[in-house]
């Protein structure tokens, strides 16, 4: 059976766990040929011996190395800004230093990848942008959530005016919003709150659906946007967060 995807190129960002691996794993499962990039060599050799997917220790903070990637490789069809970080603090706990650090990694790095590969996808004749963006932004406020909100709130402004500009040449581009998801990070801020098992039973009271969403669920999504099944899309900022925007 052939895949949705089958004949496509893809990248990734922050590849190595979480929803960028799942992304990876449920893009090339639908025969997509799938760059996996991350700062984390480790996590990237457990790629290596899968199938159409191949891997490039990236660091989205460094222009130069994403200048680099970008001319060493063939534009893409799809490109997955999956890289993130969620500081976690209303604005008095942001001092300079946290807010430069978000803003870098959350929309500047996005920006850069994007600036890096539209040429090559517009020159190819098209192809589809996915940014990973959040509930928390413009469409609800999450406590102690001040810059990671604002961040994402810019990524779907970014998106939205990616996809305006360049709808004529053949370029989508969806900004993902996910709600609470299982992962390794999320994980790893529940233990630096100090209390897990809390941490956890509040992150998991703020879903109505009663249960966390899951990196495999988000990866499905990505799947979708980048396939012709999402081909009359473009600008959106869709939500899968189990009704919590809705609450």
């Amino acid at each position: 059976m052939t895949g949705r995807l089958e004949g496509k190129t893809a990248v990734v960002t922050a590849a190595g766990q979480g929803m960028g691996r799942a992304a990876v794993l449920a893009l090339s499962r639908e025969g997509a040929k799938v760059t996996a990039t991350d700062l984390d060599q480790a996590k990237l050799d457990t790629f290596t011996d899968l199938t159409g997917v191949s891997i490039r220790k990236l660091d989205v903070l460094d222009p130069a190395a994403i200048t680099a990637f970008a001319a060493e490789t063939v534009a893409p069809d799809i490109l997955f800004n999956c890289a993130g970080f969620v500081h976690h603090g209303a604005i008095l706990d942001c001092d300079e230093e946290a807010f430069d650090f978000s803003v870098s990694l959350n929309i500047r790095a996005m920006y850069r990848m994007i600036r890096a590969f539209l040429p090559g996808m517009i020159d190819r004749g098209g192809g589809s942008i996915i940014n990973m963006a959040s509930v928390a932004s413009t469409i609800i406020a999450a406590p102690n959530r001040f810059i990671y909100g604002t961040t994402k709130a810019a990524v779907i402004g970014l998106t939205k005016s990616v996809a305006l500009d360049y709808v004529g040449k053949g370029i989508r581009a969806n900004a993902i919003c996910p709600g609470t998801v299982d992962s390794p990070s999320l994980h790893d801020r529940m233990r630096a709150l100090g209390d897990y098992e809390a941490a956890r039973s509040a992150f998991i009271a703020r879903q109505p659906m009663g249960r966390l969403g899951t990196a495999e669920e988000v990866a499905e999504l990505v799947v979708f946007l980048a396939s012709a099944d999402s081909a009359f899309m473009t600008g959106n900022a869709i939500v899968v967060d189990g009704g919590w925007s809705n609450a």
